[in-house]
């Protein structure tokens, strides 16, 4: 059993009553394990047929599924392809719960490592933009290499506070999460270290935290817009404490009502004083009610306000500039991806055509990554393979075995008959990544920061 601090003990008895012992028995029960079909590649139905694991439906998640521990799912070479996106079961409520719409502007406000954004972006199915933003420029890092894994090619990464983003985005977008940072009680049983973190002053930290950036990502919604917050622990005032807080500071918003799915239980506003009855509408996923570690979920709309007026966003690219990347895309492609081009230095990104003028903000991507200008050349990146579809490309390797796949991936040399150039290695129909091929030999182009080591 995990080592639970006295102090978290003591406040879960006095919480829970009678309920405190199934909870702690949780701790003495193997964690849950969870992953979720990447739908812009695939449907579920099509991926269960396809893998050898042990997949058993999550019931408030339509593409999400259970797995066993032994299927190992992240060595796989699908995980590589990026048919899936490993993670917690209940972490996938609050994506789920935001209810977003292909064509909507989303933001994900506090986004790595990237599993309610890429949950976003599959449900906007490469409609509208999902703005995605992390503080720490480390994780901000890690968000886009999962958003690149993914194929998605309508995010936009930031590395900026919330109050920056509220300065270019107010009344912008008809979604926020904000999936906040926490004390990450519900995180105890996946990650035994998270103890060594909590203590009631981070609590305190955190609620103050947390309202910090919701008074922000108001600012940045629509009138009629939706706001889900979201957190990973139990604590109350991060929890109905910080929703009631929020409720408060802010008359024009309003709890929305959200589906009570088996399992799920509803707020508890009795935890605090003074609350709004409606705080029954916010949910608490509890381990001892269902097959997750635990999460709570608040659905909010904005009744009200105004929309201010936005400037959009117009490339200076030129097309003397993108010579080189029209001769590759020539040589090698089916079609040209076309749009708002990017420049950030060398590199060339195709950028959504709904983001505004963003010279001043701290991008980490903005929009998708097409490649590198190199001297007379123009290098493809490797999220433009993941982002194409096999039948756009006119080189493909399709044929590789288990090892061969194997190889690739772990950056080795493969010998490969067929003409020379940029090959497209792909695994049943989906990319994997691209090679070189010269005299039948395919020089490996697979990322050196993504290869196995296994």
């Amino acid at each position: 059993m995990t080592r639970l601090p006295d102090e978290f003990l003591q406040r879960m008895q006095q919480l829970l009553g009678d309920e405190y012992q199934i909870f702690l028995d949780t701790f003495n029960v193997q964690r849950y394990y969870g992953l979720r079909v990447n739908t812009l590649k695939l449907t579920p139905e099509e991926l269960q047929k396809k893998v050898p694991f042990h997949l058993k439906p999550i019931p408030w998640v339509k593409e999400g599924f259970y797995y066993e521990e032994l299927d190992d799912p992240g060595k796989h070479h699908y995980h590589n392809a990026g048919l899936y996106y490993i993670q917690e079961p209940s972490a996938m409520a609050p994506g789920s719960l935001l209810g977003t719409q292909p064509g909507e502007r989303i933001l994900d406000l506090c986004a790595a490592p990237g599993g309610k954004t890429t949950q976003i972006a599959a449900a906007l199915q490469g409609q509208g933009v999902v703005v995605a933003n992390d503080i720490s420029l480390k994780r901000a890092q890690v968000l886009a290499m999962n958003v690149e894994r993914m194929g998605i090619t309508n995010a936009f990464i930031t590395n900026e506070t919330p109050e920056r983003l509220a300065q270019y985005f107010p009344g912008y977008f008809d979604r926020i999460l904000v999936d906040a940072p926490c004390s990450g009680e519900g995180m105890f049983r996946k990650m035994p270290e998270a103890t060594n973190h909590w203590s009631l002053e981070s609590i305190a930290a955190c609620s103050l935290m947390q309202q910090e950036i919701l008074d922000q990502a108001v600012v940045m919604l629509k009138p009629g817009g939706v706001l889900v917050y979201s957190t990973c622990t139990f604590a109350p005032e991060e929890d109905e404490g910080s929703v009631q807080n929020f409720l408060n500071m802010h008359p024009d918003l309003e709890l929305m009502d959200m589906p009570m799915i088996d399992g799920f239980q509803p707020g508890r506003p009795e935890w605090v004083n003074n609350a709004n009855s409606n705080l029954v509408k916010t949910i608490r996923l509890w381990p001892q009610y269902l097959k997750g570690e635990g999460h709570y979920v608040a659905k909010i709309r904005k009744k009200d306000g105004s929309i201010n007026q936005i400037y959009p966003y117009q490339s200076s690219v030129k097309r003397n500039d993108l010579e080189d990347y029209y001769a590759f895309c020539q040589q090698n492609l089916q079609r040209v991806p076309k749009g708002e081009f990017t420049l950030f230095g060398s590199h060339l990104y195709l950028t959504p055509s709904e983001i505004p003028d963003f010279s001043r903000l701290k991008v980490v991507r903005p929009g998708w990554y097409l490649g590198e200008f190199k001297k007379n050349r123009f290098e493809p990146a490797h999220s433009l393979a993941l982002g194409l579809k096999v039948d756009q490309v006119l080189q493909v390797v399709s044929h590789l075995n288990t090892d061969e796949i194997a190889s690739y991936l772990r950056g080795e040399t493969l010998q490969i008959e067929g003409g020379k150039g940029w090959v497209l290695i792909s695994v049943d129909g989906f990319p994997l990544g691209w090679g070189k091929r010269v005299n039948n030999i395919l020089k490996n182009h697979y990322p050196r920061s993504m290869r196995w080591l296994f």
